[in-house]
């Protein structure tokens, strides 16, 4: 079993609960050492004092801020003795609608359990409660010589505590990122259009179907380099999509994400009728009109047939009859 990360009380009003926390998520980056390029000689990252030269032990490090023009020293143990509730307490202020937390707010996400025999019975009581109400409480914690805030939640069937940032660590969107589009908007014909992109391409939330593809490919080209092989590079982004072929490229997109092809299944009847490509319509057969009389006609009258039916379409007067009717005139 895992050892927590933290312990103490998880506190509301007059009810304490001991928990502790426990690490939910894991990394299964690849981890490399630093060589020296051409050697197998590791580079090491030594804690070194910059007058000296000599490397100092982390025992005898110490915090220091940079007052201007000289250092105020912290001992660790100093932060932990001006830690609110000396770093074993988390305290609910109280209780939101979780709707009401932005997505940005969340950081990180841990797993409290409760903490020695006996307690049980209250953790339960917590989780039914935040389940049925929908509600997460809102506290704050120290871990680490850090002051967390945090909302603590109820997860199938278990306690779950997500960090939070500070509402000012959330930096504004307008004052990052240049080129916002404003009041640019799209037509309502682009808008549609888009919504049966999305519509198109819906999906039930499975994040089983998901892996990290690049870390395969790291340990495929690891794995070639040991065989001295070579792997294929990766194709090359594709274009940005231009206001120009917006349009066009909805549609191309709506119509892929609708091909039974695309989506590795029949597609409905509904979808199927409107993905298949239309039959082209079957050629009707035009029956020729009866040729006419044109023997005993003059020239002229001759000539005026001819530009009728030119003008008119007919097809039935062709140049060999026009020829041999007017050599016999």
């Amino acid at each position: 079993m895992a050892r927590p990360v933290w312990a103490g009380n998880l506190s509301f009003e007059l009810v304490n609960l001991p928990v502790g926390l426990y690490t939910a998520t894991d990394s299964h980056t690849i981890h490399f050492h630093q060589l020296q390029r051409g050697t197998s000689d590791r580079i090491r990252n030594r804690r070194v004092n910059e007058r000296t030269g000599d490397e100092v032990e982390l025992s005898d490090i110490v915090k220091g801020y940079d007052a201007g023009g000289e250092y105020v020293l912290v001992e660790p143990k100093e932060l932990d003795e001006i830690a609110p509730g000396r770093s074993q307490t988390l305290e609910i202020a109280g209780f939101v609608d979780l709707d009401e937390v932005e997505p940005i707010f969340f950081d990180k996400t841990y797993y409290l359990g409760p903490r020695g025999k006996g307690y049980e019975k209250v953790y339960s009581l917590l989780e039914q409660a935040l389940a049925k109400t929908g509600r997460a409480g809102i506290a704050t914690f120290v871990m680490r010589q850090h002051e967390y805030l945090v909302a603590v939640k109820a997860e199938d069937g278990l306690l779950t505590l997500h960090t939070l940032h500070w509402a000012d660590e959330i930096r504004n969107p307008k004052d990052e990122i240049n080129g916002l589009p404003g009041k640019t908007r799209g037509t309502a014909k682009e808008v549609r259009m888009a919504e049966q992109l999305i519509e198109a391409l819906a999906m039930k939330w499975d994040p089983e179907q998901f892996h990290d593809t690049f870390q395969e490919k790291v340990a495929a080209l690891i794995e070639a380099k040991k065989a001295g092989e070579t792997v294929e590079k990766a194709e090359p982004a594709a274009e940005p999509t231009g206001a120009v072929d917006l349009m066009e490229a909805l549609r191309a997109s709506v119509e892929r994400a609708r091909s039974p092809k695309s989506t590795g299944g029949k597609a409905s009847s509904a979808t199927a009728r409107k993905a298949a490509p239309k039959k082209p319509p079957a050629k009707k057969r035009v029956r020729s009109a009866p040729k006419e009389n044109l023997s005993g006609l003059s020239k002229a009258d001759l000539y005026k047939k001819a530009a009728a039916a030119h003008v008119s379409g007919r097809s039935h007067m062709t140049r060999d009859d026009l020829v041999k009717a007017l050599s016999a005139a």
